[in-house]
């Protein structure tokens, strides 16, 4: 990684190609720029108000505000996607002492119909309402995924919703960025199953957090997110909801796209870093291989699920409203109440106005200044360069102490492994320190 006077750096793989590029700007800004091995980009952008824009190829992404709620950390997601808005909400919380952002459902429905999403149907169906036949996504991947040719209950169509949904959203990325797919085995019926029992808890899970809302209990973030699931002492798999470069446990880099199913088998030991994660099936090219034993950062996974948990909601909303048609069978008149809104929603800072706009001023913003950062910092030579890896500190001990600001803690450490970005407070993991900042400045160091 070679780094800039003023703290910005890029890193390069050992093939010369540009990999990461973090531009350091004032009052706490910065940019971050991915290049995914698959032909992704993502860009990141915080601001000096301590709203962060997220912006992926295509012209999709979000807008990000944080804001308290009954002294917790909550943080608001406009998204834009294929010209559909929609907003997120997310609690921050601590796992294993990195902090993660958990999905937080805006609405709850009532008991009965997470019960008629839960259990089996009176019998199996037949359903004609999908509509895919003729998308190209959907010939693109039709070697890879089919879909069920019965429903034996709402959670196998939710299955089905949720990976098409996740495969439609890999072929807008990949279109965008021209990347070529070597279609892998098909997925496997037991994969399918996996699945499908997954969105079971899920359903299960959102249930209880319902009857727990209706009291006026407070949920807590640990339990409904992979706090939870890493401690129950089962399998559990997860699906992709962007481009993610991960290491496997030969040291090499490989992907993952929307729509790859991994499986973690046990909790991370007690000083783990990140979750041992296997591929249970991809999609071919650069990604990672069937089988491959991959290291998926804390934050990383909790993202997986949260992906997994709004899909499932957006399933479960489309089910109600189509009830009785396709030849779905229609709910108990007890299951048809609509949804109640959480009690957080209201709080949230307002409704952003500009998405769209935002994410592609962000974008060209962030192209530039990545151009400005990768001409001051010569060009690597692959043939001699190895793997790549951050620079060491200076050989002194390093200080950080409560005042300095963002570039000062930056220009000492060097860039973090990761920075969660909760509104007004924003938190910088590295391997062996976590620094908080309030409003720019160090409040405190763990």
């Amino acid at each position: 990684m070679k780094t800039t006077a003023n703290g910005s750096s890029v890193r390069t793989r050992a093939n010369g190609q540009r990999s990461d590029v973090h531009v350091a700007g004032k009052n706490g800004s910065t940019v971050d720029v991915h290049h995914g091995l698959n032909g992704s980009k993502q860009v990141s952008v915080t601001r000096a108000d301590g709203s962060r824009v997220v912006a992926t190829r295509g012209g999709h992404g979000y807008v990000e505000r944080g804001y308290s709620y009954h002294g917790h950390d909550y943080a608001r997601r406009s998204y834009y996607y294929n010209g559909r808005y929609y907003n997120g909400y997310y609690r921050g919380y601590a796992y294993y002492g990195y902090p993660v952002n958990v999905y937080a459902p805006a609405f709850y429905y009532g008991p009965a119909y997470y019960g008629w999403a839960y259990n089996p149907w009176p019998a199996p169906i037949v359903y004609a309402g999908w509509g895919w036949a003729g998308n190209p996504w959907y010939g693109y991947y039709g070697g890879w995924w089919n879909p069920y040719p019965v429903y034996a209950g709402a959670s196998f169509w939710l299955t089905d919703y949720l990976i098409a949904q996740s495969l439609q959203a890999s072929y807008q990325e990949n279109q965008a960025a021209a990347a070529a797919v070597s279609t892998q085995a098909a997925m496997t019926p037991e994969v399918k199953q996996m699945i499908s029992d997954e969105v079971k808890r899920q359903v299960a899970l959102e249930n209880t957090e319902a009857q727990q809302t209706a009291t006026k209990q407070d949920i807590d973030p640990a339990s409904s997110g992979i706090g939870r699931m890493l401690s129950d002492n089962q399998t559990h798999v997860f699906i992709a909801g962007s481009s993610l470069d991960v290491m496997d446990s030969s040291g090499a880099e490989c992907a993952v796209s929307q729509g790859d199913v991994l499986e973690v088998t046990a909790a991370p030991p007690a000083n783990a870093t990140a979750a041992t994660a296997t591929v249970l099936c991809s999609k071919g090219g650069n990604e990672c291989g069937k089988n491959a034993q991959v290291q998926i950062a804390f934050a990383d996974l909790q993202e997986m699920q949260n992906h997994m948990r709004e899909t499932i909601d957006q399933g479960l909303g489309d089910l109600q409203s189509k009830q009785g048609q396709g030849g779905l069978p229609v709910a108990p008149p007890s299951a048809k109440a609509p949804p109640t809104q959480a009690a957080f929603v209201a709080a949230a800072p307002p409704p952003e106005q500009n998405v769209a706009a935002d994410i592609k001023q962000e974008s060209q913003h962030a192209d530039q200044a990545e151009q400005e950062v990768a001409n001051e910092v010569p060009p690597p030579n692959p043939a001699a360069q190895g793997p790549s890896t951050p620079a060491p500190n200076s050989g002194g001990p390093v200080t950080v102490s409560q005042g300095q600001t963002v570039d000062q803690v930056t220009a000492t450490l060097g860039q973090p492994k990761s920075v969660v970005n909760l509104g007004t407070k924003k938190i910088y993991v590295y391997p062996d320190m976590k620094v908080t900042f309030k409003n720019g400045t160090v409040s405190d160091v763990q």
